[in-house]
């Protein structure tokens, strides 16, 4: 798992991580751990799976586009005969 080291904090700094720390009950290190997990990665940030669902919400295929669509889907669903080197 990686590491970071962080040099040169200040002393109130790091006293006011232990606090804050302490007030949720953990280590300074699962503490500072977690400011970095939300400060890197926010609930508010779009996720791939959900960009694509609302892409294909928003695209309507018309019935005749979806019967091609259906019938490439069957297409693929086929049996394949593998290749012969006989």
């Amino acid at each position: 798992m990686p590491a970071i080291t962080v040099r040169n904090l200040s002393i109130e700094t790091h006293r006011a991580l232990k606090i804050r720390a302490a007030q949720h009950g953990r280590s300074t290190e699962a503490e500072i751990r977690d400011i970095l997990e939300k400060a890197a990665r926010p609930e508010s940030r779009i996720k791939l799976g959900s960009l694509l669902a609302e892409i294909g919400r928003e695209v309507s295929l018309t019935g005749k586009e979806r019967a091609a669509f259906e019938a490439a889907l069957e297409r693929d669903r086929a049996p394949v005969e593998p290749v012969r080197f006989d």
